[in-house]
């Protein structure tokens, strides 16, 4: 293909991950309520039991505004899946045979990561942390918790989690790249731990706990990535090795 032709192929891409992002959000403005009220529920739940503030809106617009939110994060969330299928059909003519069939498995785990990583914030990190916080500082006291900064704020970090446990698929592809060894991977791991912890320090809120609670998990996702290239990458490359040397 030309330049030009390649030009093309793309403006039709970037057509249909518009049109799929349209139809998605057209979706999820039907079924907004029940989202939003899904969104609450870890919140509400806290609330009941800890007594420690209640939900509020601060202006007539705001609930309004608060659908029009929720609607567009997650139809980005939920039509993920098909808008990258998109960019993976713009991507793969110029692959070879062999190496579109070594991508889809790193795609079909990185969409179970992104799962894993979403549950673990709605059915963990949710509860949890709500409870703990609104149990700090001093008691008789009550939160107005404006309704709108939460159900982005969730979505936000729902979104990020699903992100952030594709730590180890890409671990897993940068083994198979030969860019990472495992012995590489333990050796630089104190230096690995800084880094992760300046990402905890600008991707949570400004306090203590609320660090730990994202490094501590990112630290896990990267003691497993190193682990499945110790028992998935060099296994596998030592077997292809061996077998080259066979012929």
């Amino acid at each position: 293909m030309s330049f030009w032709e390649h030009l093309e192929e793309l403006r039709k891409t970037v057509i249909r991950i518009v049109a799929i992002l349209g139809v998605t959000f057209l979706v999820t403005s039907v079924y907004v309520d029940q989202i939003t009220e899904w969104l609450l529920k870890p919140l509400r739940d806290s609330l009941h039991d800890t007594k420690a503030g209640v939900i509020v809106y601060h202006s007539i617009f705001e609930k309004a505004w608060v659908q029009v939110d929720v609607a567009i994060w997650w139809a980005i969330m939920i039509s993920a899946p098909l808008w990258f299928y998109q960019i993976w059909k713009f991507i793969r003519p110029g692959l070879h045979p062999h190496e579109v069939r070594s991508v889809r498995p790193f795609m079909i785990l990185g969409f179970i990561l992104f799962l894993t990583g979403m549950a673990f914030g709605y059915y963990v990190a949710f509860p949890f942390g709500f409870k703990f916080l609104s149990m700090l500082g001093v008691s008789d006291v009550q939160a107005n918790i404006n309704l709108r900064d939460y159900v982005t704020t969730s979505s936000q970090i729902l979104l990020f989690l699903g992100l952030i446990f594709q730590f180890p698929n890409l671990l897993l592809i940068l083994g198979f790249m030969g860019l990472v060894t495992k012995q590489m991977l333990r050796k630089f791991r104190r230096y690995v731990y800084v880094g992760l912890s300046i990402v905890a320090a600008i991707f949570s809120p400004p306090d203590v706990i609320s660090m730990l609670s994202v490094w501590i998990p990112l630290c896990l996702l990267y003691e497993v990535g190193v682990l499945a290239v110790a028992l998935i990458v060099h296994p596998y490359l030592y077997r292809v090795h061996m077998k080259g040397e066979k012929k």
